[in-house]
């Protein structure tokens, strides 16, 4: 009876601490947070970005190609046109699900940290412009959406046009926020950042550079726009030297490398375009010893490869035809060794103070941003020089280099000696190359290779849409299909048209 008493006032007393105490915790893992500190966050979103975005699947098999900075020289299909939908699914939806989502979580859980938020919107619009240039009309207002109080699994799907007004409309914002200061409540990210270690000063700059890079994409869709986002993103502050650049400088330490580095140490499956190796020997350019190694058959040659041939002729170019500089090889290889491991270090690099040069030598010709024809030399030497500095030239190479009558600048043809040499500044930046070649013409060169598949016969203007995302929200694909054209890669995006 005495043990039956003990039994019922222990009973109790459990129940009584039951009342009392919040069991809901005990439902919890520690081991499976569902929030992340935003340092943390940024770090590892920014590495899956730029992974991804200037990564070997994006570039080497695709936009380096359709830029002719590259060729393939085995597994060829996409450098005939090939582009499958089945393998675009991790690229289109993983960015959704992975670097976009974590950006939002941080700009949500800080939104009056602008040191904070501010680099994260930025990051954030950089992916967007490279979705939607990569596809066109994409998710953007109702996108990152689907764990929302109420959820939204298909998104709509904008259209390129407001795409980019938004993007630059939250660039502005974030430029704008950041410049109000910095406060011991709002420290950024400090080393956090893999960028720019939390300098705030220089992410200002990239926001309005990116800006500026947004607006010339503009120029022919919608040049009123383009002007007035050019002039104020100037106005704005944008780089001044090669210390602004935006990159990621990878630690190389065998688990995170440069994304090519990566690639080239077990596939070889690529060799230097003949398009661009042909520039550049023309223009007797310093850069192509860094680009571009010599050939196995004679290394005292540098040679590319024709873009879009088949087996029959790309197995002759085998030894004959230039591997990607050294400094994209991590020493040892599967297939002999090329560079040495500090090409695991290698940095990605996002966007320039080369590029935003080039983006000022153009408004100048065009009298674009408060800017006049008679400043599109000086920029367009400050371009130059900055890119042949920034892959490890010097300024010596540089004048010596802009002497020459091919490459001095000729106003008469200025838009096209921009575009060439924006173009070989972009090596590496495949969708960036790509684009301004949409955008602009130039270079001419740029040619359908002579085996593309009768299906896709020229140089790709766009991707598929994966199939994934056909087999989940396909009302907001034939909506984009019926705005901006069929769901093929010749079909043109907005600002291309």
């Amino acid at each position: 009876m005495r043990k039956l008493s003990l039994f019922v006032g222990s009973l109790a007393l459990v129940t009584v601490v039951a009342c009392q105490t919040d069991l809901t915790a005990l439902n919890q893992n520690p081991n499976n947070p569902t929030t992340a500190p935003a340092g943390p966050l940024f770090t590892g979103a920014t590495r899956s970005a730029v992974q991804t975005l200037w990564g070997s699947f994006n570039t080497l098999s695709m936009t380096s190609l359709f830029a002719q900075h590259i060729a393939q020289i085995q597994y060829i299909d996409e450098d005939r046109g090939q582009i499958r939908p089945a393998t675009l699914n991790s690229l289109f939806s993983g960015l959704y699900v992975g670097p976009l989502e974590d950006y939002q979580k941080i700009i949500d859980g800080n939104p009056t940290l602008p040191s904070t938020s501010g680099p994260a919107t930025v990051m954030q619009q950089w992916i967007y412009q490279n979705l939607t240039d990569l596809w066109g009309d994409v998710p953007y207002s109702e996108a990152l959406k689907g764990d929302a109080g109420t959820p939204n699994f298909k998104p709509t799907y904008d259209a390129q046009k407001d795409i980019y007004y938004g993007m630059l409309s939250k660039l502005t914002a974030a430029s704008t926020a950041m410049a109000g200061g910095n406060s011991a409540a709002d420290p950024g990210f400090g080393s956090a950042d893999p960028i720019y270690k939390g300098d705030v000063t220089k992410w200002i700059k990239f926001s309005n550079s990116l800006r500026a890079r947004m607006a010339m994409r503009l120029s022919k869709a919608d040049p009123a726009k383009a002007q007035a986002e050019l002039t104020a993103a100037f106005a704005g502050g944008v780089f001044a030297s090669n210390s602004d650049n935006a990159r990621l400088a990878w630690p190389g330490d065998g688990i995170y490398d440069n994304p090519w580095a990566a690639n080239f140490s077990t596939r070889d499956d690529h060799r230097m375009s003949k398009t661009l190796v042909d520039t550049m020997l023309a223009l007797n350019d310093p850069r192509l010893p860094i680009f571009a190694q010599p050939t196995k058959a004679d290394p005292t040659k540098y040679a590319g490869m024709q873009n879009g041939l088949d087996n029959t002729f790309t197995n002759t170019y085998f030894n004959t035809t230039s591997r990607p500089g050294a400094i994209f090889y991590p020493g040892a290889t599967t297939y002999g060794t090329f560079g040495t491991s500090a090409g695991r270090a290698t940095p990605s690099y996002i966007l320039t103070f080369a590029e935003v040069s080039f983006i000022k030598a153009e408004a100048a010709m065009r009298g674009w941003g408060g800017l006049t024809a008679a400043q599109a030399a000086q920029f367009y030497n400050d371009g130059v020089t900055a890119s042949i500095t920034q892959w490890g030239g010097t300024a010596a190479q540089a004048a010596a280099y802009l002497a020459q009558p091919s490459v001095a600048f000729n106003p008469a043809n200025g838009l096209a000696m921009i575009g060439v040499q924006k173009w070989i500044a972009e090596f590496t930046q495949g969708t960036e190359a790509w684009s301004d070649w949409r955008r602009t013409g130039f270079p001419a060169s740029i040619q359908p290779g002579p085996k593309m598949y009768p299906a896709t016969p020229g140089v790709a203007q766009r991707l598929l849409y994966p199939l994934a995302e056909a087999s989940v929200n396909q009302v907001g694909i034939d909506a984009a299909v019926a705005r901006q054209g069929a769901d093929l890669t010749t079909t043109k995006v907005w600002w291309a048209k």
